[in-house]
């Protein structure tokens, strides 16, 4: 579970908002995340973050079609960050 990585790799801490999870795949069709070049036909997103105000606004975001490519943890609470502001 991505909360207790980010616990593991980062001392312990504790993450104080809402992390998505989408099972059915409704938020990777709604923003136009899906993947269509799975060769299983699955409803695979391209690796997305997305940081949302309590404003319901997009903030931050870092889509990459590479899987292997993701945020930096420093990249996201900086993003975090600005919204305390």
């Amino acid at each position: 579970m991505m909360v207790d990585r980010v616990a593991e790799e980062n001392e312990g801490m504790i993450l104080d908002y809402t992390l998505l999870s989408d099972p059915g795949a409704a938020v990777i069709h709604r923003y136009g995340l899906y993947n269509q070049d799975d060769p299983r036909g699955r409803a695979i997103p391209h690796p997305t973050t997305y940081v949302i105000g309590m404003d319901g606004v997009i903030h931050w975001k870092m889509t990459e079609v590479n899987y292997r490519i993701r945020p930096e943890n420093e990249d996201i609470l900086a993003a975090l960050a600005e919204l305390q502001k």
